[in-house]
């Protein structure tokens, strides 16, 4: 009876861990898709000031990635591609393309409080990350499944556990809380004003706040965005990158 008991709860942990999985992948590939195109827009916060850019970036899941700045014009030029595990970085004033070596995907990107890692998608939570269901929250008046992320011992990632909130009226991403080795809530990402766009429901507007440093958060505004579309692999080529625009 004992063996039946154990062998059930077993049962019940594993389709949670399986439901939580499917959340996940669900939230996940509701903003990515197999392919995008977009155009945004970062506003980056600081006590000091406020800087604004404008880009234009291609994804091809999480293997290629190509990100070139439009404004302001003396920024307007320079790009991020990352195709597989390589990432690089062109500068249109100087002519010159700077590798980025894996040490430094969580460094900011541009300045901002976006790291490399978030830019081009290099991480794959789903792959990552061991995920069960926490319990509920509410983000924004929204009830949501409450994921908690712990690494798998042989990924390559940095966040020691991530509580990932879900909407449960459609699986959108609404709040992804990251903390540190320490146990120290470092930084969270909020996803808000969700509307129609390139034939899907998304939160369009994403704003990541640094919870170490005050008033300090980068918000990324979604204006245009396209899905699943075909992108010619040249986009994702060392000669792409060095092209002028």
């Amino acid at each position: 009876m004992r063996r039946m008991l154990v062998f059930l709860l077993v049962g019940v942990a594993a389709g949670w861990s399986q439901n939580a999985r499917e959340i996940l992948q669900r939230a996940e590939n509701a903003i990515k898709g197999k392919s995008s195109h977009a155009i945004l827009e970062m506003i980056v916060q600081r006590p000091e000031f406020t800087r604004r850019l404008k880009m234009e970036s291609w994804w091809v899941g999480n293997q290629k990635a190509l990100i070139v700045i439009l404004e302001p014009a003396r920024e307007a030029g320079n790009k991020t591609l990352k195709v597989g595990n390589e990432m690089w970085n062109y500068l249109r004033n100087t002519e010159t393309v700077i590798k980025i070596p894996p040490s430094m995907m969580l460094q900011s990107w541009n300045g901002s409080d976006f790291t490399n890692d978030d830019l081009v998608r290099e991480s794959n939570l789903v792959r990552d990350y061991q995920v069960t269901l926490a319990g509920t929250d509410t983000v924004e008046g929204q009830p949501c499944w409450l994921l908690e992320l712990r690494p798998r011992p042989e990924a390559p990632v940095v966040w020691d556990r991530l509580l990932y909130a879900v909407r449960k009226a459609d699986y959108l991403p609404a709040r992804v809380d990251y903390y540190d080795e320490r146990g120290r809530l470092v930084r969270s990402l909020l996803f808000s004003e969700v509307k129609k766009m390139g034939g899907r429901t998304i939160p369009t507007r994403w704003v990541m706040i640094n919870r170490q440093k005050e008033n300090h958060r980068t918000e990324i505004r979604l204006l245009q965005a396209e899905f699943d579309i075909p992108i010619p692999e040249r986009m994702f080529s060392l000669r792409e990158l060095e092209r002028g625009r």
